[in-house]
């Protein structure tokens, strides 16, 4: 089912992130941007919030802010569910300096902050991300209300960081060095857009023998990246493990779709693997780490999903309690925690009750560099 448009009774006034010129071109197009004009707010300022690209909004102050006007009721029915989907409040009047003149119009309040915004530093910050985000939204526009997307923005925003850091690709010393641009796209569209999302290719690409292939239909689950981390104490040689319910085995028929897995957590947008790692350990295991070991940046199953796992080894100190609870209310997450000796932790692998590919890697891993974890602690 489609979503009605968005109906603005006049021009609309967009500033600091909204207001960005490259995302206006991408939301309304060269010729929209064309036919909307810089206008002035006088007695306003741009605050922001530190570490968070869109809560950005308008404070009293002596200056003025410069935006652009939008006229045409189809481009500012765009930029409002681009409002309403980041949070920025509901249209307000306001008074504007238009080339001297006075004009009428709305505008959205946004999230102000302490901070002054400045938009070239936060372009070179979060400018790529946003524009990635914003060729997602701008397709989910006719498929979900701007409100429900507001709520799901954290996901997008995530999906995107995911986007950029794949185009930093890895090395190529032994598997092809041909491109994704060399993979002709024939079509693409979003086939479902929940909290997660999927979509639908029709593509040809380049084969080994040099030929093309024949166009192919292929739909991709579209994840975002996320930071798994094992913690484990190597002076009293035990881990920690999660448990909790997970829909992939539960959907596959599994008798009991309880898990043992490591810590795990999507990256939120701005966020690096590691910081990822030691918020989810304090979220699900109330743990701070004294360090962190890499164990592999992968894909987990690149045949459908665009998921990326960044795995790591978490040294800490343990506490002596053996099961605990933790996990965000807000979430909805209940999760067990599990704490074991280093022996009955490598019994699970031979007995099979640790069936998660994390699990088993990171296992597999300290046994390797248990020796040395110990040594040097």
């Amino acid at each position: 089912m489609g979503v009605a448009p968005l109906v603005m009774t006049g021009p609309v006034f967009v500033y600091g992130p909204l207001g960005w010129g490259p995302l206006l071109r991408a939301v309304l197009g060269q010729d929209g941007l064309d036919r909307a004009r810089i206008a002035y707010l006088p007695e306003h300022e741009v605050t922001a919030q530190s570490g968070a690209p869109l809560m950005a909004g308008l404070s009293p102050g002596t200056g003025r802010v410069e935006g652009w006007l939008v006229s045409e009721c189809d481009a500012a029915a765009r930029l409002a569910y681009f409002a309403e989907a980041f949070g920025m409040g509901a249209p307000t009047p306001v008074t504007l300096d238009l080339a001297g003149l006075n004009a009428e119009a709305q505008t959205f309040p946004g999230q102000p902050g302490p901070e002054p915004w400045h938009q070239g530093g936060w372009a070179n910050l979060w400018g790529d991300l946003i524009l990635t985000a914003a060729a997602e939204i701008t397709e989910l526009m006719t498929r979900i209300p701007a409100a429900d997307l507001g709520g799901r923005l954290q996901m997008v925003l995530s999906r995107a960081s995911a986007r950029l850091a794949a185009g930093r690709g890895v090395p190529a010393d032994l598997r092809s060095v041909t491109e994704a641009s060399q993979v002709d796209e024939i079509a693409s569209d979003i086939s479902h857009a929940g909290y997660f999302l999927s979509r639908d290719y029709t593509l040809r690409h380049p084969r080994f023998d040099g030929s093309m292939s024949a166009p192919m239909r292929r739909e991709v689950f579209v994840a975002t990246d996320a930071a798994l981390v094992l913690p484990y104490d190597p002076v009293t040689d035990r881990v920690l493990l999660v448990e909790q319910f997970r829909m992939g085995p539960y959907g596959r028929g599994d008798v009991r779709p309880w898990m043992l897995e490591p810590v795990a957590g999507r990256m939120d947008a701005g966020e690096t693997a590691e910081q990822t790692a030691r918020r989810e350990c304090l979220e699900e295991a109330g743990l701070e780490l004294r360090a962190l070991e890499t164990i592999s940046s992968h894909y987990c199953t690149p045949g459908y999903s665009t998921e990326y796992f960044h795995l790591f080894l978490g040294l800490c100190d343990l506490p002596a309690e053996t099961v605990g609870q933790g996990g965000l209310a807000s979430e909805q997450e209940d999760i067990r925690t599990h704490i074991i000796g280093y022996e009955r932790a490598m019994a699970l692998l031979e007995s099979g009750e640790a069936d998660n590919g994390p699990l088993i890697l990171s296992l597999m891993w300290l046994e390797r560099e248990r020796a040395r974890l110990r040594a040097s602690a």
